[in-house]
């Protein structure tokens, strides 16, 4: 199988001098091409560090990680934005932008694709909406949503523009249980459909069964790999 991830001796750490805190310690793993794979750990185990490292979002101190090819130690801003537009990022905060409709929330993601016209743009936003049964809430703003809701339109907004792999931090954290389920299960369908892989950070442990495998990391350091489906 291709490796989208390449972890190898990463370590990071936040603060300097006798502030410095070691978050992460000798990671190395792989990620492959369309594996759902679910990181759990307590909190302050380095979970989010690792998410946010993988998705090019900050600078590698120390290590090797490759993503869709590309070594991130040392890589240029611009080479960390390249990667980053091969992702799509799902977060606990949906981080919809207040003042726009769901459909214009989906279709910021397709904005950097200069060859989608307007028009284009606006259908593929409408069609993805329909496939996470938000087709009659094209033009609801956020305010007028549930969580749940305004969470579909969180991971239509990702996938969208259908990134090689996808990176979700607590996801189902702020949903009840039904809708929680619904989401992940959305998610699983359209990655698949996609052949994307998905990297999710969890502590719900009623959406494990999802995953292809289970990292499980203590302390900065990843303690169990293990294969849910071969």
């Amino acid at each position: 199988m291709k490796s989208v991830v390449t972890v190898r001796n990463l370590n990071h750490a936040f603060g300097k001098g006798e502030l410095r805190k070691p978050v992460l310690s000798d990671v190395s793993l792989d990620i492959y091409q369309g594996e759902i794979v679910i990181l759990t750990g307590p909190s302050g185990s380095g979970k989010t560090t690792l998410l946010t490292l993988i998705g090019a979002l900050r600078s590698i101190q120390s290590g090797s990680l490759q993503v869709l090819g590309q070594e991130l130690y040392g890589a240029s801003k611009k080479q960390l934005v390249e990667v980053r537009r091969h992702i799509g990022f799902i977060f606990q905060a949906h981080n919809l932008l207040e003042s726009l409709t769901a459909q214009q929330n989906v279709g910021m993601s397709l904005r950097l694709q200069q060859d989608m016209s307007l028009a284009e743009r606006s259908a593929k936003s409408a069609e993805i909406l329909r496939s996470v049964d938000m087709g009659t809430r094209l033009d609801y703003y956020p305010e007028n949503l549930s969580g749940g809701q305004k969470q579909r339109i969180a991971i239509a907004r990702a996938l969208v523009s259908e990134p090689q792999l996808v990176l979700a931090d607590e996801p189902t954290a702020a949903l009840d249980s039904k809708s929680g389920r619904d989401v992940v299960e959305i998610m699983q369908e359209l990655a698949q459909e996609q052949g994307c892989t998905i990297l999710l950070v969890t502590h719900d442990n009623r959406i494990l069964d999802i995953a292809d495998r289970i990292l499980h990391m203590e302390d900065g350091c990843l303690a169990r790999d293990t294969a849910l489906r071969s």
